[in-house]
């Protein structure tokens, strides 16, 4: 049996009602004159099939089954009287969900300062993170999956097809055992480095960087020596302590403390022909908030405003 639909105003002649237990306060209560309230409530008693108040000629008093009631339809009444300010809330960006993809290295420092600043400034807007490598966010995009995802690249070789806000731009550096011979102090020759098998991401999580990278060996006619490919630089650094070979890592997986595993950054190595500390430069990478263009969420649209205002500049983590 199809049930007939309660409007709101029967509900407030409900509560009226049950609150002043009398039918004609009620009804100065809502402007109204007594007869239309006593006929709205029988027919909410009928469409409901219960009685909601008992009825003597000296008292009105509320039944079992409207004292249940009368706490969920003040309930009802409320959510029903913030509706509009919750729909401008959202059409403003301040009530809604993103979800989040971001790649490891953004995670180690930023992205959390990011989150908790974002959460105190728009606490309606649920921020739901998920750790994804480049690959894996392009597929979850074209899912629909993902709002939003950080993103590691090549400087200025972002995917195509996302609108992009680059938030840091930082070096590679060499990741090594600390018992190797490249971790003593002092110059070191990057011949002697493109020597060393190498240990580094698949080429489908990040083409660009993963071909700047090649590209460093090409230039001084090298192929790396590839001994071991993973995805989490994490599980490359640990992998570097292990002695499996060296690895072309961000500048921020610094931040990871694994201890056994020394940074090399691009003044530590003479070039070709013994130029000077300093002189070889080094492939750096660039992590972007991506996004689609044709993406219709508010709250996303605040979020990208949030990191547009607090990004410094490139090259500062």
């Amino acid at each position: 049996m199809k049930e007939s639909i309660i409007e709101l105003r029967a509900w407030r002649q409900f509560v009226a009602v049950a609150e002043e237990l009398h039918f004609g306060r009620a009804a100065l209560r809502l402007h109204m004159t007594q007869p239309p309230v006593t006929q709205a409530i029988a027919q909410l008693e009928r469409t409901l099939g219960v009685r909601l108040f008992d009825r003597t000629r000296r008292r009105v008093g509320l039944t079992p089954a409207g004292e249940a009631l009368l706490p969920d339809v003040r309930e009802l009444l409320a959510r029903a009287q913030a509706l509009p300010e919750r729909a401008r809330a959202a059409d403003a960006g301040e009530v809604g969900r993103v979800r989040l993809a971001f790649v490891s290295t953004i995670g180690f420092e930023r992205l959390p300062a990011w989150v908790r600043e974002f959460r105190r400034q728009c606490p309606e807007v649920a921020l739901e993170l998920v750790e994804a490598t480049g690959d894996v966010q392009l597929e979850a995009f074209a899912r629909g999956e993902i709002d939003a995802g950080l993103m590691l690249h090549s400087p200025g070789h972002a995917p195509p097809g996302l609108l992009r806000l680059a938030v840091a731009e930082e070096p590679l550096v060499l990741a090594v055992a600390a018992g190797h011979a490249l971790a003593a102090p002092g110059p070191v020759a990057l011949a002697r480095v493109l020597e060393e098998p190498l240990v580094v991401f698949p080429r489908r999580i990040v083409p660009s960087l993963h071909d700047a990278v090649f590209a460093l060996y090409h230039a001084v006619g090298r192929e790396p020596q590839v001994v071991q490919e993973a995805i989490q630089m994490q599980t490359i650094v640990n992998l570097v302590w292990g002695g499996l070979g060296v690895a072309w890592v961000p500048e921020s997986v610094t931040r990871f403390r694994r201890e056994g595993v020394v940074y090399r950054a691009a003044a530590d190595f003479i070039g070709s022909g013994g130029r000077r500390r300093g002189a070889v430069a080094l492939p750096s990478c660039e992590t972007s908030l991506a996004w689609p263009a044709d993406a219709l969420n508010p709250a996303l649209d605040r979020f990208v405003d949030f990191v547009r205002a607090g990004s410094r500049p490139a090259g500062v983590l």
